[in-house]
């Protein structure tokens, strides 16, 4: 939310009376939302100045007119600053009751609360929240707004006209007309009912409307390189010199676990000796915030080595995401690995085939990929961990029967 509203005096010239006078708008613009109202003083549109925002030439009816004008402008500002102090959300229409004396708007409309809580969120970009949690949340805003023009050939919708078809038909929209997977779904559905909880915190909603809706379940799967690939990988001798430096690149990751932000960014000073003597990754993630501490393990280190004369800030060559991922395509198709690589197959690879697959436990697993919750990991692996779990049940059973 802005820190300020502004404040602007034109004259209707399309409303001139009988007299040739022309009435006054005051005009406040708050959120870049815009809400005109009649100041009830009428004018010779000759006389209005709109670059001083004053009636012209000084006389004494016109200086009434701008003492008028000025507290009018006054008693906003003051209008505005009781909101600040009294009201945690509130919009150009608020402004404009509070002006009245008249009592501030209880209904509020779906889009209103969603825009309050964008603003706020994009004060708290690099405070409390990253640029990219950022934009989903205006990307979620704008699938609803676009939603609810489909679907009721209106701009918005009130909070209380809202029940759960309304977020069962959101969920059908997304998937129709977006193309939307229902992991993707999910998180837009996600992001909605945080709104619809602001709105019930402030006081716009009594209940929740969507309290009876359940998530449409999906199929979690997990694609990474397993340990044939991996080395497969590893060991090819590619003719280009772009394709072996991003197959380094990714190989790195898949030793690291770091994502494209910090693998982009790696420079000396995120290389630390750790308490047990060795070389240690110590970074945060971009994403999340959360401290990232990660062993440099030999395969890792012997490509940091390869690159150590690359570039005097960083660690590896420097190439964009896009590029990184439209070359780990090429590289899929000459090492025949019927998978299509991007950038986060090399973290899944790390926790997967370099991790879970060598018994390291799941709590340490969550601790490398600087996962926020361990719930989180145990989510995305729980299969992988399945067939761990049945591949060390098989190998008691051989050994029982040997035993036998």
């Amino acid at each position: 939310m802005t820190n300020t509203v502004k404040i602007l005096f034109v004259i209707s010239k399309s409303r001139i009376n009988k007299k040739g006078l022309a009435p006054i708008i005051c005009r406040l613009t708050f959120n870049k939302k815009r809400k005109p109202f009649s100041t009830g003083i009428f004018i010779s549109p000759k006389n209005w100045n709109s670059k001083l925002q004053l009636v012209k030439p000084p006389n004494k009816e016109n200086e009434f007119i701008n003492t008028q004008l000025s507290l009018i402008k006054q008693q906003i500002n003051q209008a505005f600053l009781f909101l600040q102090v009294n009201k945690s959300a509130f919009d150009v229409e608020d402004i404009v009751l509070q002006f009245k004396g008249e009592n501030i708007k209880s209904k509020k409309t779906l889009l209103e609360v969603f825009t309050m809580h964008n603003s706020k969120m994009n004060k708290l970009v690099g405070i409390e929240y990253t640029q990219s949690t950022m934009n989903k949340f205006i990307e979620a805003k704008s699938h609803t707004q676009d939603f609810i023009r489909s679907k009721y050939k209106r701009s918005d919708l009130l909070l209380e006209s809202l029940s759960t078809k309304f977020i069962e038909d959101f969920d059908f929209y997304l998937k129709s007309e977006k193309g939307h997977k229902q992991i993707t779904i999910n998180k837009s559905i996600q992001r909605v009912r945080k709104i619809i909880k602001l709105a019930i915190a402030e006081g716009y909603l009594q209940k929740d409307p969507f309290l009876m809706y359940k998530p449409k379940r999906y199929e979690r799967k997990v694609v990474y390189l397993d340990t044939k690939e991996l080395t497969r990988l590893e060991e090819y001798s590619f003719a280009q010199t772009r394709l072996s430096q991003v197959r380094d690149m990714f190989v790195f990751c898949c030793y690291t676990g770091l994502a494209y932000a910090e693998m982009s960014v790696l420079s000396d000073k995120h290389i630390i000796k750790g308490f047990d003597g060795n070389e240690w990754i110590h970074m945060y993630r971009k994403k999340t915030n959360a401290k990232v501490s990660v062993p440099l393990l030999p395969t890792a280190k012997a490509i940091l080595t390869r690159y150590k004369d690359i570039s005097e800030n960083k660690l590896l060559p420097v190439i964009s995401n896009q590029k990184f991922n439209s070359y780990l395509k090429e590289i899929a198709a000459i090492v025949d690995i019927d998978k299509r690589l991007t950038h986060h197959i090399a973290r899944k690879t790390f926790a997967t085939t370099v991790l879970l697959y060598n018994d390291v436990p799941m709590e340490i697993v969550s601790e490398l990929l600087g996962h926020s919750k361990l719930d989180i990991t145990q989510r995305h692996y729980a299969k992988v961990v399945q067939k761990k779990v049945s591949e060390h049940i098989q190998k008691l059973e051989n050994k029982l029967r040997g035993v036998k």
